[in-house]
């Protein structure tokens, strides 16, 4: 069970110490394919930091379909994203044998997708829709078929977040269904992204694909990783002395602002606006998109300002 915050820990330091430790727990107490999951997940993100030293180091193109961005950003994102789901799943009310089942699956399918993408870096040759050479065909065709088990075992896991589970307190409840609500836009826009990306291949060329495929890659971004801000928002409020009703609002205000603004930047991909460039952006856009900022920002204010003032004796445990 994570370790409990006492009036005696007030402070930062303390504070973030026994944080870190009840995360820990996690890890300790864990089922046999969690613990594998989130070593399978630790050595992906050491890979995309590995991936970030050997661009420092070597140089090269930071962006463009060869590339030393791309096992960077896909080996953080995946190890991020497999943690995640490992974690964010003990909180849903399914099979166990069935949650590890799909566990398996699900990190199966990401390391797929992070060898791919380095293999191909190494080799200096693009990874997506790279259908050259008999091999680029298997590793072209291996990455999409990883993206589509991460499309439905990501729909399984959401449709059991749905199902009541008294065990869960409503703020994480509606956390973690926001949050797989934002990952599967993510990975419909990755999916989207590969359709048009094949549809240019065929159609034009490889270098065509790319672009048409690459003005997505905001809007992909943006949706990817709620799955993991806003049930560790509902977590952090868990060791707050606070009515759950108000944990409710609290998780309510940053869905509500994570939303806003990743539906902005989702948009403005979708009509061809760059969402980072202000002065190409609408006014509304970025008064929507700060706005949203702000909400979100706010909620993780107000939650760390409770765990600084008035911690609690008692935090969210898992549930698997």
């Amino acid at each position: 069970m994570p370790a409990a915050l006492t009036d005696r820990d007030h402070g930062f330091r303390p504070t973030v110490g026994r944080l870190a430790a009840a995360l820990a727990t996690y890890y300790r107490h864990a089922d046999r394919i969690d613990r594998r999951c989130y070593q399978v997940a630790t050595v992906l993100f050491a890979s995309g930091l590995f991936h970030l030293l050997v661009q420092l180091f070597v140089g090269g193109p930071w962006d463009g379909p060869v590339s030393w961005r791309k096992p960077t950003t896909f080996g953080v994102a995946f190890g991020l994203t497999l943690a995640t789901i490992t974690w964010v799943t003990t909180f849903i009310a399914t099979n166990p044998r069935l949650r590890a089942r799909l566990l398996t699956v699900f990190a199966a399918a990401c390391v797929v997708e992070v060898t791919v993408i380095t293999l191909q870096a190494w080799r200096g040759v693009p990874s997506h829709f790279n259908v050259s050479t008999k091999l680029n065909s298997v590793f072209a065709y291996s990455a999409a078929g990883g993206g589509a088990i991460l499309i439905v075992t990501t729909i399984l896991f959401a449709r059991a977040a749905y199902r009541r589970n008294p065990s869960v307190p409503p703020s994480m409840r509606l956390a973690v269904r926001a949050g797989f609500v934002a990952f599967l836009c993510a990975l419909a826009i990755g999916a989207f992204m590969i359709f048009l990306g094949v549809r240019e291949t065929r159609t034009v060329s490889q270098a065509a694909a790319y672009t048409v495929a690459v003005a997505f890659k905001s809007g992909h971004a943006a949706t990817m990783h709620g799955i993991l801000i806003l049930p560790m928002l509902a977590w952090l409020t868990s060791y707050v002395d606070m009515p759950e009703t108000r944990r409710v609002r609290i998780v309510a205000l940053a869905c509500l602002g994570y939303f806003l603004a990743a539906g902005v930047v989702v948009v403005d991909t979708f009509v061809a606006v760059d969402p980072l460039a202000l002065t190409q952006a609408p006014l509304i856009d970025t008064t929507l998109a700060a706005g949203g900022i702000v909400a979100l920002f706010t909620a993780y204010v107000i939650a760390c300002r409770g765990l600084l003032r008035a911690p609690t004796t008692s935090g969210l445990v898992s549930v698997s």
